[in-house]
């Protein structure tokens, strides 16, 4: 009796590799209908959308449709970056954003890093709950408190600088004043959230490398700078590109709840900017324009450090 040998180098035939696909599919049927509502949120809202996106190169009129409104190109692209809030818009977006990367974004670190060290673990729950807990602050609330503890008749940081024999600031109506107020507290609300990520990754490490490292006389700050770090190193390698790639998106609904007359020149962004243009102005396809005109930036910026983390041998997206 022969035996037949099966050369590794064939392939299967298409159909066969449609219905073996079929059969994992209907063992697994149960798996499929828990990941249908996530897919069909995805196309709905994400991907189906992205019909509409074509009105950016056309003149939209809603009584022609996206399909059947003249097509103009990229004018309203050039429109955008000619005009005079080109300049304003960008340099607005870029400086928040970068200046809260470069303060913020090292916070969480720092107090999950103090946080992982506390002895007492009933003090260390007591302490991740006070962070933690204005990340469940609704904006609207955090701007309300910005303006009452900043008013220049009965906030009380005026009152103190009063006592202390300085004159009242006005700080909701200067522009100097806006970028540290809106930093600020955007680290006082979401710093505690961030936080948890780390502490998340740090719980992670194995505890041996710490006695090991005691063992050799390794004190705490040597443990930190040795194991704690590069142990979350990943994760905060994740992060930062994920932030890189949100560079230009800057959170709309506070940014126009603390903006006011006197301070525009420095709280108009972006997203404000398209806001007014698009709904206030009814100038769809302009701020159409402008909207992903700003996603391709970002998705420029997602690309090209993915790319030098993945060079410089840290963890990527992909």
């Amino acid at each position: 009796m022969t035996l037949d040998v099966i050369d590794p180098t064939t392939t299967v035939p298409a159909p066969r590799r449609r219905r073996s696909w079929m059969r994992r599919a209907l063992s697994s049927w149960q798996l499929y209908v828990l990941l249908a509502p996530a897919l069909a949120y995805i196309i709905v809202f994400k991907y189906w959308p992205m019909y509409g996106a074509q009105i950016a190169f056309r003149d939209y009129n809603p009584a022609l449709g996206f399909a059947g409104s003249p097509w103009v190109g990229l004018e309203h692209f050039v429109r955008f970056i000619g005009s005079f809030q080109f300049e304003r818009v960008i340099a607005n977006t870029l400086t928040i954003n970068a200046l809260g990367l470069l303060i913020a974004f090292p916070v969480p670190i720092v107090l999950a890093l103090i946080v992982n060290q506390l002895q007492s673990q009933r003090f260390k729950k007591f302490t991740q709950t006070v962070l933690y807990s204005p990340s469940f602050i609704s904006v609207v609330v955090v701007v309300g408190m910005i303006f009452l503890l900043f008013s220049p008749r009965s906030g009380i940081v005026n009152n103190v600088i009063v006592l202390l024999g300085g004159d009242p600031i006005f700080f909701m109506g200067t522009e100097e004043w806006f970028r540290p107020l809106y930093i600020g507290s955007d680290i006082w609300q979401n710093a505690g959230f961030s936080m948890i990520v780390y502490l998340a990754a740090l719980t992670a490490i194995d505890p041996a490398l710490h006695e090991a490292a005691k063992v050799d006389g390794a004190n705490k700050w040597q443990r930190i700078r040795h194991i704690d770090l590069p142990g979350i190193l990943p994760v905060i390698s994740i992060l930062f590109i994920l932030a890189i790639g949100n560079l230009f998106n800057l959170g709309f609904e506070k940014v126009l709840l603390m903006q006011t007359d006197l301070n525009l020149g420095a709280s108009e962004v972006i997203q404000t900017y398209v806001y007014k243009i698009g709904l206030q102005q009814a100038q769809f396809s302009y701020s159409a324009a402008i909207g992903l005109f700003n996603s391709l930036i970002n998705l420029v910026l997602l690309v090209t450090f993915n790319w030098i983390a993945k060079k410089a041998g840290q963890s990527t997206l992909w």
